[in-house]
């Protein structure tokens, strides 16, 4: 059966009806009009047949199989690796041998659980629930299960083995100081002196630090993306696993670029050409090519980031650091959140929030200060009462609803019939009628 019926607890209506897999819905609607016409939508929908499967019997190792060479032509190179390897060390040895439709949400939770307890990391942990989740949707598409049993594992009412709070977020994030980040360029440049390092990766970690980009979509920049009179630069792609993609929200935009940065890449431009020209060759499109043209490696510009912080006597830090360090130094000197979540790339500002609230300013008193001076303003405008009158007389004359009388600087008389001006609701045999009549 389906139907809308208005709710009880706020303004609104439901849709009740069943899916295709005879899974109970219910979706909230705004005015009955609306309901009904989501509902309309919805029958079709649900009288759908569902598909029937190849093979009803087949076991997980198998599926995964399967599942794997399909992702192959969808996803980033990295992301396949990242999902074989948790199948292979987490997930198929543990469920590989049952038919994916004996796979149920209980069976599911316990391996969470397990390895949140065998040491995994509550993000290792969210990895492996994540790829399973996945291959299990597309079981549903096929048919092979009527409902996603990994979807929401391990969440409730209480935390699940693989929740991560907001303060554990931010305890991840190790931005570099003022000082630190100081410290790795001159050290960076310094081994460019030395010949320990090229200036491209000087150059680069330059722009790291000074864009927030993302490394991968440092490493796919070309020099048409670079608008030097304009201080701009457009981010558009990004590299994974050497191959190029769209940016992680497949959005372009442009990010501003700090003056010392410009310098650096408007040199570094003229150097690329100037040993171009003496080659007899084309300057590569990419603005940090490797020798023989092509786009740098993630993981040897990791390596060479390494070096720099051991030779600078730094802590560790990761290369993706250096994208936190430029957020939380923008927060710090008092950048708009949306300028910062524009910065980065972030579809929302609220995703900026949850990762780098803990670089907001802080204790800042002009705010307050300014509140106390716009409440002494008034205070000073208003009439003083009697000795005898209470602080919350004084309020509620200025900032409540009641108006002066006709006497210059009295306050106007209360009503006498009922109760005290100061309570609406407090006697309810007054202001209720049906009360009234039975006292």
């Amino acid at each position: 059966m389906a139907g809308i019926y208005k709710r009880k607890d706020r303004p609104g209506w439901i849709v009740d009806y069943f899916d295709a897999a005879g899974v109970r819905r219910r979706l909230a609607a705004r005015t009955r009009e609306a309901a009904e016409d989501l509902l309309a939508a919805k029958i079709p929908e649900s009288r759908q047949a569902t598909p029937t499967p190849e093979d009803p019997e087949i076991r997980l190792a198998a599926y995964a199989a399967r599942w794997q060479q399909d992702l192959a032509t969808t996803l980033a190179p990295r992301t396949v690796a990242l999902h074989a390897q948790l199948l292979r060390l987490h997930i198929l040895p543990a469920f590989g041998g049952l038919k994916v439709r004996q796979l149920h949400r209980g069976q599911i939770k316990a391996l969470l659980t397990r390895k949140r307890a065998d040491g995994l990391s509550k993000n290792s942990v969210r990895l492996i629930r994540a790829t399973l989740s996945a291959l299990l949707a597309s079981a549903v598409d096929e048919g092979l299960l009527l409902a996603n049993p990994a979807h929401g594992a391990g969440r409730g009412r209480r935390k699940g083995p693989d929740t991560i709070s907001a303060a554990e977020r931010q305890q991840a994030i190790r931005p570099m100081s003022y000082e630190q980040l100081a410290t790795f360029c001159a050290e960076a440049y310094a081994a460019v002196a030395r010949q320990e390092l090229a200036r491209r990766e000087a150059v680069l970690f330059l722009t790291l630090a000074d864009t927030g980009l993302r490394p991968g979509e440092a490493l796919a920049l070309v020099w048409e993306d670079l608008d030097l009179a304009d201080r701009t630069v457009r981010v558009e792609r990004a590299m994974s696993g050497g191959q190029l993609k769209a940016t992680k929200t497949e959005e372009a935009r442009r990010v501003d670029l700090t003056p010392r940065l410009v310098e650096a890449l408007s040199q570094w431009q003229t150097d690329l050409e100037a040993d171009a020209l003496m080659r007899g060759q084309e300057p590569a499109p990419w603005i940090f090519p490797s020798e023989i043209g092509t786009p740098l490696d993630e993981a040897n510009v990791a390596a060479r980031f390494r070096a720099v912080l051991r030779a600078a006597e730094l802590p560790r830090f990761r290369l993706y650091d250096l994208r936190h360090t430029y957020a939380s130094h923008l927060l710090a000197e008092g950048a708009p959140i949306t300028y910062v979540a524009a910065q980065l790339g972030h579809r929302k500002p609220t995703t900026t929030l949850l990762y780098y609230a803990h670089w907001l300013p802080r204790g800042d008193k002009a705010w307050v200060d300014r509140l106390a001076a716009a409440r002494e303003a008034v205070d000073r405008l208003a009439p003083p009462g009697p000795p005898s009158e209470a602080p919350s007389d004084v309020l509620w004359h200025r900032y409540g609803t009641k108006t002066e009388s006709g006497t210059p600087g009295a306050p106007e008389v209360p009503d006498s019939i009922g109760e005290p001006w100061r309570s609406r609701t407090s006697n309810l045999l007054i202001k209720s009628q049906l009360l009234c009549q039975l006292s």
